[in-house]
């Protein structure tokens, strides 16, 4: 093992799918969910949710598991201003298989320069995936 860190190959399709994900008019909360295939050592579409809650995003994802999620969100602003900030989520639970983890934080970085994403955050556990967090995060 040379301690180097393998990054994953985006496929074409996520590419796509980010590019869409980002220039798309939806006016509503969305989140495009990718994962790592350990096999082929790549990113690829795990889910897309559309009209969603974080809610709902926390109870499409396995607590043990870690994933990648943009999310264009939704946020009504106190003067009644709408903005659909987009937020690169890194969700990686600290029970997670080590290499698992290795190979997602090694592709991090790519994947969010991919995405051309500047909001990132990272949540260890699951039941942190709130509204609450992301709005403290987004700030009001």
């Amino acid at each position: 093992m040379s301690g180097q860190v393998n990054i994953c190959e985006i496929t074409s399709e996520v590419k796509q799918a980010l590019k869409e994900f980002r220039f798309s008019k939806a006016q509503y909360t969305r989140a495009l969910v990718l994962k790592v295939d350990r096999e082929k050592q790549q990113i690829v579409i795990d889910d897309t949710l559309e009209d969603t809650t974080i809610e709902d995003l926390q109870e499409s994802l396995a607590s043990h598991q870690p994933r990648y999620i943009i999310l264009s969100y939704k946020q009504e602003h106190k003067d009644g201003r709408v903005s659909y900030p987009l937020c690169f989520i890194f969700f990686t639970p600290r029970d997670s298989h080590a290499e698992l983890q290795m190979m997602y934080a090694g592709s991090k970085i790519a994947l969010q320069k991919e995405a051309d994403v500047s909001r990132a955050y990272e949540v260890r556990e699951l039941e942190d995936l709130t509204e609450e967090w992301l709005l403290s995060k987004l700030g009001n």
